[in-house]
């Protein structure tokens, strides 16, 4: 039997999932396929910063474009810490595509001029 808060919306319901994949304390749909996302293939969005080459002290921030799985998290972090990037860049640009043929695109969510 496992026990988590459902993160979907600010309700936190105490979700508990026992070993055939039943759902308990779930207020809506959403939480139960959480639930057993969460148990059976687990994603999260990565957000970060980059820096500006030619900008002194400043940084963009970043996200990914879609939710990647989570053991690829830290190599991500890692390829993007070690990039940077000429200003101007802009809401939406592309940083890196396709980063560890995830398919998911590493993208700019700073207006720099």
């Amino acid at each position: 039997m496992k026990e988590m808060v459902c993160i979907v919306c600010p309700r936190g319901c105490h979700l508990t999932v026992d070993d055939n994949m039943n759902v308990t304390g779930n207020s809506c749909p959403r939480g139960a396929k959480y639930a057993i996302s969460e148990l059976t293939h687990p994603t999260r969005m990565v957000t970060s910063t980059v820096r500006i080459s030619n900008r002194d002290n400043m940084v963009a921030s970043v996200k990914t474009s879609e939710a990647i799985d989570k053991s690829k998290m830290f190599d991500v972090i890692k390829a993007v810490n070690k990039m940077s990037v000429k200003a101007p860049c802009h809401v939406g640009d592309i940083l890196i595509k396709n980063i560890f043929d995830t398919g998911v695109d590493i993208l700019i969510t700073k207006d720099v001029e």
